[in-house]
């Protein structure tokens, strides 16, 4: 009985009642990843914010020019391959390449920064698999 369920759940109380928060409140390490003042603060540069959506502003530029040439169908096949690439991922405390999307991209043959150094937004985190998975699929 849906009604009943639903009663039920409206009488209990939730958990993020429970949780502690305030000054107090523990910093969660697997969840939040590490307290960085800098992701706090506002751009410093006026350019920033633009470098950071640089991918962004570049793939909706090749969607214009493509449905301009092409059609309306191609931007969409495109968009469309672009989000069954990113839904296979490797596990969350694994690195992933993403040559997928890279060959759909034409960045497949370029070299640069991430090729290098990895991205600076992603540091090498290793904490315990089976946390990671629990939490991914919401167990925890």
């Amino acid at each position: 009985n849906s009604r009943g369920a639903s009663s039920l759940l409206k009488d209990s109380i939730p958990i993020t009642e429970f949780s502690a928060s305030g000054p107090f409140e523990g910093h969660d390490l697997l969840r939040r990843g590490f307290a960085s003042v800098k992701n706090e603060l506002l751009p410093s540069h006026p350019l920033e914010l633009s470098e950071k959506n640089f991918q962004l502003n570049q793939d909706k530029t090749n969607f214009d020019t493509l449905r301009n040439i092409q059609g309306l169908h191609a931007p969409l096949k495109l968009q469309m391959e672009f989000r069954a690439v990113k839904q296979a991922q490797r596990h969350p405390f694994l690195h992933s390449s993403n040559i997928a999307l890279d060959t759909l991209r034409g960045n497949d043959e370029c070299i640069s920064f991430e090729d290098i150094l990895n991205d600076p937004s992603q540091s090498e985190v290793m904490g315990e698999p089976h946390m990671m998975m629990e939490h991914k699929l919401g167990l925890l």
